[in-house]
């Protein structure tokens, strides 16, 4: 018997599989590339360092500028996001998307509105477990990765279509 884990035997099947050369552009070779090790954790390393300039530009734009944090975080997750998608651009997902600035524009509106999606997936499930009497912080660890979760996949097959042709 195997004592590979679930997630180590779909990514060896579907690596073996797309070394055949017929899976870009599938469903599976998409799969196959959203269980890269590798990117992942790129993107993990990526969205802490975005988390970083978040808190920094945050702290600036409230201790030095004296804006309210509410208004101050609108311009501080911007930041991040914009951050996080020339970090994944030129690293995490190098070689991925079509050249050109369009395709780049087409790239960096997406991401954005992906990474919209990712907040209000967080600020739901916030909301949901505070309601259900989950201290807030835990709730908001939990809301971050799930919202993490929907940005990872979402950035892979949408902004910059990892797995497609």
């Amino acid at each position: 018997m195997n004592a590979r884990s679930p997630l180590a035997h779909l990514r060896e099947r579907l690596r073996s599989a797309s070394e055949g050369g017929g899976l870009r552009g599938t469903l599976a070779g998409r799969l196959a590339a959203l269980v890269s090790g590798v990117r992942f954790g790129q993107f993990v390393s990526v969205g802490v360092l975005g988390a970083v300039v978040d808190s920094l530009v945050l702290a600036g734009l409230v201790e030095l500028a004296g804006l309210a944090p509410e208004v101050a975080k609108i311009g501080a997750w911007e930041a991040a996001v914009v951050f996080i998608f020339v970090a994944n651009e030129r690293w995490t997902f190098e070689g991925w998307g079509s050249a050109g600035r369009l395709a780049l524009a087409r790239r960096f509106l997406t991401s954005n509105a992906i990474r919209v999606g990712g907040l209000a997936v967080t600020l739901a499930v916030l909301w949901a477990l505070t309601g259900l009497g989950v201290w807030y912080l835990a709730a908001n660890v939990v809301g971050i990765g799930v919202g993490f979760l929907v940005n990872y996949v979402f950035e892979n097959l949408l902004t910059w279509r990892v797995g497609a042709d």
